[in-house]
């Protein structure tokens, strides 16, 4: 197991030490590193990946018992699901950079609209399923119909997405990026590499997303080697 050290700058976590990420090498530890990197926060990580042994290890259930990846930790405190990460990093530490996710009810609404419907019917329902029946087949079985439907139901989503941020653009909240805009990014990247194809619009909203500084950086702090 290694450890990578990222120093960006002096901001701590709730139990007053720094971040640590547990977890590289996909889209779902992708977006913490890619949080991270937006907030300029200091964190080291713990290179361990999934389906490999390295989550199913006692050091590591004691802190995340689902055996799952990402995972923060801070001290004693931990917290996994990378959604929830993401949002409570906004959440502390976004102020600084325009990061923080919404106070009005009805802006937090559509921010939280946008990032169930990516962890929900991009993830969960249609990304997770192709993983599970392809790459994943001697654990889930081979599922063709499953998997052509998820696909299916990846495009239709994918362009009800597009409608959306035609009405509002050029991020999914308007003129400001923020952390809902990782979660959707990094399950239009997952359709990429599933060779989903996508509306041109929401290609290039990824332009955008992906061009940005810290995106480039945490890609490379996600590298699995």
């Amino acid at each position: 197991m290694s450890q990578n050290d990222h120093r960006l700058s002096q901001t701590r976590g709730p139990e007053g030490g720094p971040y640590v990420v547990w977890g590289v090498g996909t889209s779902r530890t992708m977006r913490v590193h890619w949080m991270l990197h937006e907030l300029n926060c200091p964190y080291t990580t713990q290179k361990i990946t999934s389906r490999s042994g390295q989550t199913q290890t006692s050091a590591y259930v004691a802190l995340n018992p689902s055996q799952k990846i990402p995972a923060l930790q801070c001290a004693d405190w931990v917290l996994t699901e990378s959604a929830a990460i993401v949002n409570f990093l906004a959440t502390c530490h976004g102020s600084d950079c325009e990061l923080s996710p919404p106070t009005q009810p009805h802006l937090r609404a559509l921010y939280d609209e946008w990032c169930f419907f990516s962890m929900m019917e991009l993830d969960a329902n249609t990304l997770y399923v192709i993983r599970k029946h392809l790459d994943l087949s001697a654990l889930y079985g081979e599922a063709s119909a499953a998997v052509n439907a998820a696909q299916q139901g990846f495009k239709k989503q994918a362009n009800a997405a597009a409608v959306r941020l035609s009405k509002t653009g050029p991020y999914v909240m308007g003129n400001t990026f923020s952390a809902a805009d990782i979660l959707f990014s990094t399950c239009l990247s997952g359709a990429l590499r599933r060779q989903i194809p996508l509306p041109q619009s929401l290609l290039d909203y990824l332009t955008l997303t992906t061009k940005r500084e810290a995106y480039r950086s945490a890609l490379v702090a996600n590298q699995a080697v």
